[in-house]
């Protein structure tokens, strides 16, 4: 496995778990109906997004993708698989440009310092 793999392989894992604990923290099914998903939960989750896109570097627009996608499998074991799943992959799409936005950048600024 190399690098790159592996990092997004733990981040899913580490993505994962901020998102279940999200929904055991505020009693949500789901982590976007949490109380305070937008003035808190989704904006560490952006802050999530760019510190791991330093380290992809790169390839850092994967972190934000990562983030926000690891919200599919909690979905999934939460509320179970139904008609709303494919509202639920559309609306993570939009959730995720965002967060892809910002670790691209963080990772690319990264790419760059590191070849300076």
């Amino acid at each position: 496995m190399n690098a790159v793999a592996l990092r997004a392989f733990i981040l899913l894992i580490v993505g994962g778990l901020y998102w279940q604990a999200v929904c055991q923290v505020t009693g949500a099914r789901e982590p976007w109906d949490a109380d305070a998903y937008w003035y808190l939960w989704y904006p560490i989750s952006c802050l999530l997004s760019a510190i791991a896109g330093v380290s992809f570097r790169k390839t850092g627009w994967l972190a934000g993708g990562i983030i926000t996608f690891s919200q599919l499998p909690i979905l999934w074991l939460n509320s179970g698989t139904g008609p709303l799943m494919a509202v639920g992959l559309l609306f993570l799409s939009m959730l995720a440009v965002p967060t892809i936005a910002l670790s691209a950048l963080t990772g690319w600024l990264a790419a760059r310092g590191r070849s300076a």
